[in-house]
């Protein structure tokens, strides 16, 4: 009798413990399986002028950053100082992706705000993001020369996630 209520009282305690141990994760550490792996290939026009188009290869031979984001997205708005500052520093070259946005809409966003974006990939429906793993916006990911993504940060980049761990990985790939 004693061993049928042990059986409840086990699985209970196995379940907190699962239970515990995903609270203490942080959920802008997810894995990517995507690090250590080639970016995807994309095509896709420029935000600014639609005729004109960017792809992965354009990017190969220099380290650089790709940023997505949306007018839409809060958390955007709260990153794009630090960009904007980040890019004013002269910093390897971010590119942006414009994320299922309205161009009128990301290049009023950009006026207003500031655009810190060495150029912009427009993505209106998503399947560049969808491509790259992406959850949400804002998601960044760190290239290397040789077009491999090497860091993806999930969430807004705030100073000091720049200054712990974007900016030594940048310079570690530019030594």
């Amino acid at each position: 009798m004693k061993a049928r209520l042990l059986w409840p009282l086990g699985i209970f305690l196995v379940l907190t413990l699962f239970l515990a141990r995903g609270l203490m994760l942080d959920p802008r550490e997810v894995p990517s399986p995507l690090i250590g792996k080639p970016a995807p290939a994309f095509m896709a026009p420029t935000l600014a002028v639609p005729d004109r188009v960017l792809r992965k290869e354009d990017m190969l031979g220099k380290v650089w950053m790709l940023n997505v984001f949306a007018s839409w997205c809060v958390s955007c708005r709260e990153e794009h100082p630090v960009l904007v500052e980040y890019a004013r520093a002269g910093g390897v070259p971010v590119y942006g992706l414009n994320y299922k946005d309205k161009r009128e809409d990301g290049l009023r966003w950009l006026k207003q705000l500031g655009n810190p974006y060495t150029d912009i990939l427009f993505d209106p429906d998503g399947r560049i993001g969808i491509n790259f793993g992406v959850y949400g916006v804002p998601e960044t990911f760190i290239i290397d020369r040789a077009g491999v993504i090497r860091y993806k940060q999930i969430g807004p980049i705030t100073p000091q996630a720049l200054r712990e761990k974007i900016e030594p990985l940048l310079k570690e790939l530019n030594a």
